[in-house]
């Protein structure tokens, strides 16, 4: 079983999809691992850790790819010109990445007419057993301390309380918008950082784990299921619903110093949480960090990739969070991608058990046809 790791061709991707580590262990169960010279280099592997781990060096990425059984990469395979990756792929190889297979339809449909199997990294069903896969849960967490550390940085302030010869400084007002991975990081960074937090989230459930973290958690005042999704996820609410935790969070950004936005619904827009007549409503130096920015933002006023101020409020809409900690999220996606290998990978070679949910959930293109019912539906192909 050749398996190949091409170095990542989009704009400002810093990470490895497999790590020396997880070549180490790729090996070590029988696999031949081929790894394109300076792949890891951003990540800081370099090329002498991958040979040390049983790696075989490639300097060209066309015969990489041509020869490959299992390509491993972060961000999708590129189609276009002289450099798509896809047509580089021999037919009925099998390619492990992120793909957001309903952005992406024509990268979905050369992948099927290609012959090239697919699987969707960020489709992991939320099972119990598919928890150590998880790529979404792993970068989340890289997200969520990133975003404490970026609003102690931008905000003029300090975090902890302070006791010096010039006085006592009060410690930074943190408000975190929604307790999911990242957001449950983000409260505890900012926690060990000194800042004091609330922390809002429209899931009942979540109260504890927030509560746990030591931040005061911020709830509508009746709590209903109304907005948990399947698998755990916030779902979209009723417009007298979001009015009222519209209404919430207003009440508590005069006295924020910092916000920290996390909330994502499942192939929506990200929701608008802070509009600009709340963004208004902050004191002067106050930041937002917003990580839905990639999917619209849950601040009115992020532009998506850069920092802008409004009415003396920094606002956050940087897209580099998990890419900025290459090395370690790096890591955490290539434990994430060799667990899963281990369901594709049998004793005999490639063993597809088309009936395990794991692999019904994440793959999306096999034997010219698209595979996944839900991608096949919205992009009216053939399951």
């Amino acid at each position: 079983m050749r398996i190949a790791v091409p170095k990542e061709t989009a704009e400002g991707e810093r990470r490895v999809a497999l790590t020396p580590e997880g070549t180490k262990e790729l090996v070590s169960k029988g696999a031949q691992v081929f790894v394109q010279k300076g792949a890891g280099a951003e990540a800081l592997y370099s090329d002498n850790q991958y040979s040390d781990a049983g790696a075989t060096l490639v300097e060209d990425p066309a015969q990489l790819l041509a020869d490959a059984d299992i390509v491993l990469k972060v961000v999708g395979p590129t189609d276009g010109g002289s450099t798509s990756e896809i047509d580089a792929m021999k037919k009925g190889a099998i390619t492990v990445s992120y793909l957001y297979p309903l952005q992406n339809p024509k990268m979905i449909e050369k992948l099927r007419a290609n012959g090239v199997s697919s699987f969707a990294m960020e489709m992991m069903p939320r099972i119990t057993r598919a928890q150590s896969m998880d790529v979404l849960s792993s970068m989340s967490t890289v997200s969520g301390y990133k975003a404490a550390l970026l609003a102690a940085d931008y905000l003029p302030k300090f975090f902890p309380m302070l006791m010096t010869a010039a006085g006592t400084l009060p410690p930074a007002k943190v408000f975190v918008l929604g307790a999911g991975v990242a957001g449950l990081q983000a409260i505890a960074t900012a926690k060990r950082l000194g800042a004091k937090i609330e922390a809002f989230d429209v899931r009942p459930a979540v109260k504890e784990q927030i509560e746990s973290l030591g931040a005061r958690f911020v709830g509508l005042p009746e709590m209903t299921e109304e907005g948990v999704g399947e698998g755990g996820y916030a779902k979209e609410l009723s417009k007298d619903t979001h009015q009222k935790e519209l209404d919430l969070i207003a009440s508590r950004l005069p006295q924020t110093d910092a916000v920290i936005t996390t909330a994502l619904i499942p192939n929506k827009p990200a929701p608008t949480l802070v509009t600009k007549a709340m963004v208004e409503l902050m004191k002067p130096g106050s930041v937002i960090i917003d990580l839905a920015a990639q999917n619209g933002g849950n601040c009115e006023m992020t532009v998506k990739g850069q920092v802008v101020v409004h009415n003396g409020v920094t606002i956050v809409g940087r897209l580099d969070l998990v890419t900025s900690m290459a090395h370690d999220a790096s890591l955490m996606y290539s434990k994430n991608m060799t667990t899963f290998l281990s369901l594709l990978i049998g004793k005999e070679g490639l063993n597809l058990d088309l009936s395990d949910e794991i692999i019904q959930g994440t793959l999306i293109t096999h034997e010219g046809k698209i595979a996944h019912e839900g991608t096949a539906k919205a992009l009216g192909g053939g399951a």
